[in-house]
């Protein structure tokens, strides 16, 4: 049995049993396997491939079972994913890939299931995958059921998906965006401003002045050779942390404070930022794990930055700052592209409760603005409830002491070419990127200033 098989199953079992992370703990398996090149490649499109189309191998597996997946023991189940993913989504022969998941079945719940597993691994391979992909627009009871089961995305987020790019005029370009979903992004790195530059023979990213493409291999020895000045980031995070500190020219001895920092990297931009404009910067960050993350990623910045460990609700309120970071805790569905397996543990109903923290924590920040201050509410997410929603209802309990600035204009100055921006039918200034559109997460930015 292939190593970066048994790699990825583990890592499901650990997502599906203990609520891990695929995207940290599949580089710690693959280490600690020792597999590299071919089997590191191999284990993780296993792995991601299979937790991003979870619900759509479900179905498979469910019409080919003749039952529904919640009666199949789990261990068996995600073997099971495993074996779908490499007959429906991959080059691998279909005998191969039925009697490698048949013996990881055997192994890992016994000679009865391994039966079972054959069985309905033989019905799979009888259909190619686009002929499987017509059986499932066969079964779909309504269009959005045909788009979640065909592009591996819950139906509650295809419809938020719809609504945020109708609210642009973009409703047309709803497909490609699940489409990008699926694919698995580049590593993309930042050079930390004033402290590194953008190596040599490295592409620089298309609109963050401060981004480049790694190209592939291991970004850690990048890394470590530069004293954490250069790190791994999303283009969409760059930016987001730019457009505060950017939004306006800063003056000297400003009080910057990033209220919701964890895990620190738009912090430790904001640290160079703040290093480079003579400003002092807090951070904060109610996670005690998250906040000691937060210290690495500003260590190698000669800056001191404190970072508190308060609910940012109570935190913001004991000073006056100039700028302050809202990077509010989302549904992450602008993430979904490094987070494979994010889209199937939330739902529509933990939106309500997220929105609710956003306010709050938002009219804080808005409450610790000095005059003049400027604040930048962030979510990797463009769900409307989470972006404009929170955002109108702010302006609308602050009245006249708040204006909202352009922050599509503060993003296109900020960006190293032309950006595609596109303008929201409510009037308001909000920046929102997309992977379909810019390569980057999801990333929603709005700027409002204390009058």
């Amino acid at each position: 049995m292939s190593s970066s098989r048994w790699v990825a199953y583990d890592t499901l079992r650990a997502v599906h049993e203990s609520d891990a992370y695929a995207n940290l703990l599949l580089p710690r398996e693959i280490a600690r396997a020792g597999l590299s090149g071919a089997d590191a490649a191999l284990a993780t499109e296993l792995a991601y491939g299979t937790l991003r189309r979870e619900g759509t191998y479900d179905a498979i597996i469910a019409e080919a079972a003749k039952r529904e997946v919640d009666r199949i023991d789990p261990a068996v189940l995600d073997a099971l994913r495993l074996g779908v993913h490499q007959l429906v989504s991959m080059r691998i022969p279909s005998h191969a890939a039925v009697n490698e998941t048949v013996r990881q079945v055997r192994a890992a719940a016994g000679p009865g299931p391994s039966k079972f597993a054959n069985a309905v691994l033989r019905r799979v391979s009888e259909r190619s995958g686009e002929q499987w992909y017509a059986r499932l627009d066969e079964t779909a009871r309504s269009d959005d059921e045909r788009l979640a089961l065909r592009h591996a995305h819950p139906v509650w987020v295809i419809r938020a998906f719809r609504r945020a790019l109708a609210a642009e005029g973009r409703a047309d370009e709803l497909t490609a965006l699940l489409e990008a979903d699926n694919v698995a992004p580049g590593v993309t790195m930042a050079a930390l401003p004033g402290l590194a530059e953008i190596p040599d023979g490295r592409t620089p990213t298309v609109y963050s002045p401060i981004g480049f493409r790694l190209g592939g291999g291991d970004p850690a020895p990048v890394v470590e050779q530069a004293g954490g000045r250069i790190r791994v980031q999303d283009e969409g995070s760059q930016l987001a942390a730019l457009a505060l500190t950017r939004a306006a020219p800063p003056r000297p001895g400003e009080r910057w404070l990033d209220l919701c920092a964890g895990p620190g990297g738009k912090t430790a931009v904001l640290a160079a930022e703040a290093l480079a404009r003579g400003a002092m910067l807090e951070a904060n960050e109610v996670s005690p794990a998250r906040a000691g993350l937060v210290r690495d990623s500003v260590a190698g910045v000669p800056l001191p930055v404190p970072v508190s460990e308060e609910d940012g609700r109570t935190r913001a309120g004991r000073g006056r700052y100039d700028r302050i970071l809202v990077d509010a805790p989302c549904t992450g569905l602008g993430a979904l592209r490094r987070r494979p397996e994010a889209r199937w543990r939330k739902t529509a109903a933990d939106v309500p409760d997220l929105a609710a923290l956003q306010g709050d924590l938002l009219r804080a920040a808005v409450d610790a603005l000095a005059p003049g201050g400027v604040v930048a509410y962030v979510t990797c997410s463009p769900h409307l409830a989470e972006t404009a929603a929170i955002v109108a209802d702010v302006r609308r309990s602050a009245g006249d002491s708040l204006e909202e600035l352009d922050a599509r204009s503060v993003v296109a100055s900020v960006s190293r070419g032309p950006i595609d921006l596109a303008a929201p039918a409510d009037g308001s200034g909000r920046a929102q990127l997309w992977p379909h559109r810019h390569g980057t997460d999801a990333m929603s930015i709005s700027l409002l200033r204390r009058r």
